[in-house]
């Protein structure tokens, strides 16, 4: 149950470990969660960009 939760909320690690309740841990791995999701919503973008990209490039060249 423990690995479950565990798995579920990595960014929660502190409510499952009393240990590590300091503030300034709680604030790293939540700064780390955060920095792992903006770079999912980076290339995430990236990859909408480079198909809105290529459709304008093909509809281009369907005018033309």
């Amino acid at each position: 149950m423990f690995f479950l939760l565990k798995m579920l909320f990595p960014w929660c690690n502190f409510c499952f470990n009393p240990e590590s309740n300091s503030a300034s841990t709680w604030k790293q791995r939540r700064l780390k969660f955060l920095k792992s999701m903006r770079n999912n919503l980076e290339t995430r973008l990236a990859a909408i960009n480079a198909a809105i990209d290529t459709i304008e490039r093909q509809n281009r060249e369907d005018e033309a």
